[in-house]
């Protein structure tokens, strides 16, 4: 079985994001990136796939910058086999859309013919939480989201997914593509060993002309403010006067 694992390359999760003064958009000089987080887990139930002999071959594949070639040697480092770069975008600040993600995914994967397509339920910086829903309409695929638990038996993956008041279990037929949620593993951390093995492991680089697709942007990004300030709180003296301020307010 070949594993494809999309991943993405974003603002680190542990950066307070900055909105450029013009509105134009966050401010991405001098900032620390490194993969989506969500991604990380779909590489780490990849590798765990191979580990357990179900795989036989994990392919990481990214689309943007060349800059990304740090986040698909990270996917190395943490046990993929090779990898993909898609040149889609010159500028580090431009953010492919969905749709155009989906469609140069599809023509890697009818050049690649996995059996499981894996990747984040989203991604922190746009949270979209669409591609994977396009990817698979695209290819006429099964699909199984925000999965918090994968078993391959055969040619059917049984996927837990998290769900409004609960989990539900259902079962898809290969070649599906499932996206990843949080509970589904804790990714490991690359040794040494491996980040150094990574760098003679194959990355191929192609760009969205190579593979026909246009990426032209459909959607335009209009204005970007900070989030409201949280007001202070207001400390009562006693219950009776709690429930007259949350009647005043509107919550009661």
């Amino acid at each position: 079985m070949k594993v494809l694992v999309a991943v993405k390359r974003v603002i680190d999760y542990n950066v307070k994001v900055r909105v450029r003064t013009d509105g134009a958009g966050v401010d991405l000089a001098n900032v620390k990136m490194s993969m989506n987080p969500f991604d990380e887990i779909a590489v780490e139930e990849a590798v765990r796939l191979r580990e357990k002999g179900i795989a036989n071959e994990v392919v990481a594949v990214s689309i943007g910058v060349r800059q990304a070639q740090e986040t698909l040697r990270t996917a190395l480092a943490m046990g993929a086999d090779r990898a993909i770069l898609i040149v889609a975008a010159d500028e580090v600040a431009t953010d492919i859309e969905p749709l155009a993600v989906a469609k140069l995914l599809r023509a890697v994967i009818e050049s690649e013919k996995p059996d499981l397509v894996l990747c984040g339920k989203q991604a922190i910086d746009n949270d979209m939480n669409a591609t994977g829903q396009m990817l698979a309409a695209l290819l006429g695929w099964s699909q199984a989201t925000f999965a918090s638990e994968l078993v391959i038996e055969g040619d059917h993956a049984t996927v837990s997914r998290e769900v409004d008041g609960g989990l539900q279990t259902i079962s898809v037929r290969l070649p599906a593509i499932v996206s990843v949620d949080l509970r589904l593993n804790e990714p490991r951390y690359a040794s040494l060993a491996n980040i150094m093995k990574a760098k003679k492991k194959p990355l191929e680089e192609k760009t969205a002309q190579d593979l026909g697709v246009d990426v032209t942007p459909r959607l335009k990004v209009l204005e970007t403010v900070e989030p409201a300030t949280r007001q202070a709180g207001e400390r009562v003296p006693d219950v009776a006067t709690l429930v007259s301020r949350l009647k005043e307010m509107g919550v009661m």
